[in-house]
């Protein structure tokens, strides 16, 4: 980050020395030498650390990151987590009010499938709840595990690439 006069300037962005009131282009910043930009009192500074803002305030003079009540987030992540699964059921629900209404069974792959959702969100609960603090709930929102659901077994399968020994080279279609 670069500063000037104690204001922050963006990068890419045309500014005017606030002492001299000389004009400098959007681009030079990236074009200037280190000297360039002390010799008009420019400094750069480290970025400050990046941390997750769903978890924690920020960082305290000691560089420690100020982690959020974990109380609260263990209930905003049962919700969220809540609300997931609704939204991922919510397209076929018709099929199940259209089975209770005139008994049109309905698919027992999907019944099977909204059971997974349903069992897929009571896990993730838990394994919210389990967690003792802030940290621990962090890494697990942010690992592999959370985000994964059960495939919905009418989602269109994307196409599998060819591996290249596989595919014919292109041609008139005549032997030659």
């Amino acid at each position: 980050m670069f500063i000037l006069d104690g204001r922050p300037l963006a990068p890419d962005v045309a500014f005017t020395d606030p002492k001299t009131g000389v004009r400098y282009p959007a681009n030079f910043l990236r074009l200037s030498t280190p000297a360039e930009r002390a010799a008009i009192g420019i400094e750069e500074v480290p970025d400050p650390p990046v941390y997750d803002q769903r978890f924690y305030w920020g960082y305290d003079d000691k560089g420690k990151l100020i982690p959020k009540d974990h109380a609260q987030l263990v209930d905003q992540w049962v919700a969220q987590t809540r609300t997931t699964a609704n939204t991922l059921l919510a397209p076929t629900d018709w099929i199940i009010i259209r089975e209770a209404d005139n008994g049109k069974p309905a698919d027992p792959m999907l019944k099977a499938w909204r059971e997974e959702i349903r069992l897929a969100t009571g896990q993730k609960n838990a394994e919210i709840n389990a967690t003792l603090d802030t940290p621990a709930l962090a890494a697990y929102i942010t690992g592999a595990d959370y985000p994964v659901w059960p495939v919905d077994p009418y989602a269109p399968i994307p196409p599998q690439p060819v591996p290249a020994d596989d595919v014919e080279p292109a041609g008139d279609g005549e032997e030659g």
